[in-house]
């Protein structure tokens, strides 16, 4: 498995000082030829993209989306209009490359940024498509995200249930991406930064092989963010590695041992 290791970045809220901390890896999987996962990890804006179309379709989807979302952080603060830009430059980048020839060409998009507010952080999830955003809050986990697919608007209508949904012929069939047609805006949740929270997000090679109780399980016995990372790759890879698999963990604790605190910004 790819190296896993965690970084740190101390911020304050209300003038308490915390640290949030983060890891993520890829993985090709036990199945696939090519990896057409991508992520970016690097406060304050960590995303997954799982990219579709073709042998090399996916792949470019889904890295142009990463590097044009990493050119915003590095160029300026991260906001959602500026989020918009850059998803909209990659859609030209992906309708302008010489292999993006599949109609199906695209990519989900799914991750977490801290947003200034009146100088207050929020976290702020994102997604297109169904890759997926999850919180362990006060030791219960949540889907923050909303699954763009077939089957979730078959689930919402109630003509099938969660459990059927699983096994579903139109369970890989998603309904938003980010592709080289006219751009959809992300859908996006609104939190709060509290002590202890702790998000995965995901593509979907982790939670064909893991449920939530597994997800829950593993944040639950790794304290560290690379260590839960590891120990849910290694058992997404142990239930088969159908899909590459692409996981982000990020949490918040107390910054205890800083007594100068530096300001998120």
């Amino acid at each position: 498995m790819a190296e896993t290791t965690t970084k740190t970045h101390s911020v304050t809220v209300s003038r308490h000082p915390l640290v949030v901390s983060w890891a993520g890896v890829t993985d090709v999987g036990r199945r696939r030829e090519t990896n057409q996962d991508a992520f970016f990890a690097e406060y304050p804006l960590f995303i997954v993209a799982d990219g579709m179309g073709g042998h090399a379709g996916g792949e470019i989807a889904s890295q142009s989306t990463v590097a044009r979302l990493e050119a915003m952080v590095t160029a300026g603060p991260v906001q959602r209009d500026e989020i918009q830009h850059a998803l909209e430059l990659a859609v030209g980048d992906i309708a302008d490359h010489p292999e993006a020839t599949d109609e199906g060409t695209g990519t989900t998009l799914t991750g977490l940024f801290l947003e200034l507010d009146d100088e207050q952080p929020r976290w702020v999830a994102l997604n297109i498509g169904d890759s997926r955003v999850y919180l362990l809050r006060e030791d219960r986990l949540v889907q923050v995200t909303t699954d763009h697919s077939v089957v979730q608007e078959l689930i919402a209508a109630g003509k099938i249930s969660p459990e059927e949904a699983e096994g579903h012929p139109y369970s890989n069939v998603i309904t938003r991406a980010v592709g080289s047609s006219e751009l959809t805006p992300p859908d996006y949740v609104t939190l709060d930064v509290r002590v202890g929270d702790r998000f995965v997000i995901c593509s979907d090679g982790l939670t064909k092989e893991l449920t939530d109780y597994g997800i829950q399980h593993f944040l639950r016995e790794n304290a560290d963010a690379a260590a839960a990372v590891d120990a849910m790759l290694a058992a997404a890879l142990e239930n088969g590695g159908r899909d590459n698999v692409t996981l982000v963990v990020v949490q918040v604790d107390d910054d205890s041992s800083s007594t100068e605190s530096a300001t998120a910004e």
